[in-house]
């Protein structure tokens, strides 16, 4: 439970003050595209672990995701990865997982549902 509250406060952290560490570039696309208003916190927890640490992430937050679009989740991926708190992270793998879970989320989403 003490890591839910850790990613919690990150995540906070990440909506509240990452936009002044933001590059001109992914803030401005973040600002122009309300991308910070399109998730639920809920589902903004569950894609951050699933991309930022290990975690499963549910359809009815990859509905979230692809709602949210791939500018956004890319804008908003980067932006983090700019954040001193993850200095230590490999952003290729971060890029790669954001890029996997994209796609993964993308998949389910346009799977078509079984059938009752």
């Amino acid at each position: 439970m003490a890591s839910l509250n850790v990613y919690s406060a990150l995540v906070v952290l990440f909506l509240t003050c990452g936009a002044a560490m933001a590059t001109k570039e992914n803030g401005q696309i973040i600002k122009d595209n309300n991308c910070e208003t399109k998730m639920g916190l809920p589902c903004i927890l569950e894609a951050f672990t699933n991309i930022f640490e290990t975690g499963t992430i549910s359809s009815k937050c990859c509905g979230e995701l692809v709602a949210l679009g791939k500018v956004c989740h890319s804008a908003l991926v980067k932006r983090t990865l700019e954040n001193p708190l993850f200095k230590d992270l490999s952003p290729a793998r971060i890029i790669a997982k954001s890029i996997q879970t994209w796609n993964n989320c993308l998949a389910l989403i346009d799977s078509p549902s079984p059938s009752a």
